[in-house]
C-alpha cells in the first residue's frame, strides 16, 4: 500500500480523540499481536524519524549561531517541539521490546498512552511527510507495519492487568 492511501486511513486530528481508558481498580491494557519484525520495522521508522528537524534550526548555520549564543547568554537549554513525543516513542518501544522479550511473536500490553504515542506518531509522520521543507522519505512498509500496529491497539478491548478487589 502507498504511504498516502496509509495516512489517508488516518482519522482527522481535528475531531478525533483518543479514547479514555480510566478503569477505577487497576491498570487498563490493550493486548495485542506483535512480531519481532514488525517492532524492528518500526525502531527503524523511528530512528530516520528521529533523525528529520522540523524546525530547519539545524541547517541554517545563522540560526544555528543565534541559537548557540541564547543558551550562552541565557542559558536557555537547546530545545525541539517534538522533544516529548520522541521520548514517548522511546518509551513506548523499549516496553514492548520487554513484554516480547526474546520471542519472535508474542502479546505486549498496549497502554492508553500507547494508543496516544501511536496515533501522535503516525500523525506526525504525515505532516513531516507532507511538509515540502522537511526532507522525510520513510519506506512505505514500514509506515504500513506501523499503522497495522496502532490500528490493532484502536480496535482491541481494554482489559485490566492487575486488578484489584473491593476487599484490598
Amino acid at each position: 500500500m502507498s504511504i498516502e492511501r496509509v495516512f489517508a486511513q488516518l482519522p482527522d486530528p481535528g475531531s478525533h480523540a483518543v479514547p479514555e481508558c480510566s478503569i477505577p481498580r487497576g491498570d487498563p491494557v490493550l493486548p495485542i499481536a506483535l512480531t519481532r519484525a514488525e517492532l524492528s520495522t518500526v525502531l527503524e521508522l523511528y530512528g530516520s524519524f528521529r533523525a528529520v528537524d522540523p524546525t530547519g534550526l539545524d541547517e541554517n548555520p545563522f540560526f544555528a549561531a543565534m541559537r548557540s549564543s541564547m543558551e550562552q547568554t541565557f542559558g536557555i537549554p537547546r530545545y525541539r517541539p517534538d522533544e516529548q513525543l520522541h521520548d514517548d516513542i522511546e518509551a513506548m518501544l523499549t516496553d514492548f521490546s520487554n513484554d516480547l522479550g526474546s520471542r519472535a511473536l508474542g502479546v505486549v500490553d498496549a497502554t492508553p498512552a500507547h494508543h496516544r504515542t501511536l496515533y501522535l506518531f503516525l500523525i506526525t509522520c504525515r505532516g513531516y511527510y507532507v511538509t515540502p521543507q522537511v526532507r522525510f522519505e520513510p519506506d512505505a512498509d514500514a509506515v504500513e507495519t506501523l499503522y497495522d500496529i496502532y490500528d490493532r491497539v484502536a480496535q482491541q478491548d481494554v482489559y485490566l492487568k492487575h486488578p484489584s478487589s473491593v476487599l484490598e
